[in-house]
């Protein structure tokens, strides 16, 4: 079984990496390094790479959460929208099209990571610009799993986890997060593609 996993060199990514691995699966991962997910140059060099290769499993995860501090009166400046929007949605869709034939190939299925930060019934006034960063990426993610039927597409939230972007005083450790991920990514078919869920099975409202 082959993964490819965008956002590998800490966090979430790392973890899932690291699980995938101990179970003995190929894992491919990508760092801003060697694939940079908002150049659409770069993505389509490492597609390249992997040309006629199969991989069962696509995992977006690379993503940014540039606001945590802003306020809505003065804050929020116009680079931190485009840089989040070029990473959190752009980046997804420009991953999952260059390597969609290869997804193809194996009967594969895709993984988005998003957050329950993008749903609207979870509006707290605060981090605008990754909110609705995380709501566009769930809309899109929802939308390709229309669009790329049988493709199965599934969009998570990974819970509120203790990493670099999650914060110190966050509640889910990277090991339950992405074990519990993997989970959801196993249950993924075509019979509950285009799904909203958390890292332990539940259901978002959008």
């Amino acid at each position: 079984m082959h993964i490819l996993i965008t956002g590998t060199s800490r966090g979430i990514g790392a973890e899932l990496a690291r699980q995938y691995q101990a179970l003995g699966y190929r894992v491919t991962g990508t760092t801003r390094q060697d694939m940079n997910v908002t150049d659409e140059r770069s993505v389509k060099s490492f597609a390249d790479n992997l040309s006629g290769e199969p991989i069962d499993l696509l995992v977006c995860n690379a993503g940014v959460y540039l606001d945590k501090e802003e306020g809505y009166r003065n804050g929020y400046p116009v680079k931190q929208w485009t840089d989040s929007f070029a990473t959190n949605v752009m980046g997804v869709f420009l991953t999952v099209q260059a390597f969609l034939p290869n997804v193809e190939a194996a009967d594969g299925k895709i993984a988005i990571i998003s957050s329950q930060m993008g749903s609207s019934t979870k509006a707290k006034g605060n981090a605008l610009v990754y909110r609705a960063s995380k709501a566009a990426v769930a809309n899109l993610g929802f939308n390709l799993a229309t669009a790329l039927d049988p493709v199965p597409v599934g969009v998570y939230h990974p819970g509120w986890v203790s990493t670099d972007m999650g914060g110190p005083n966050a509640t889910v450790t990277p090991e339950d997060s992405a074990s519990g991920l993997m989970k959801r990514f196993e249950y993924l078919s075509h019979e509950n593609t285009g799904r909203f869920e958390t890292w332990d099975g539940n259901l978002i409202p959008v």
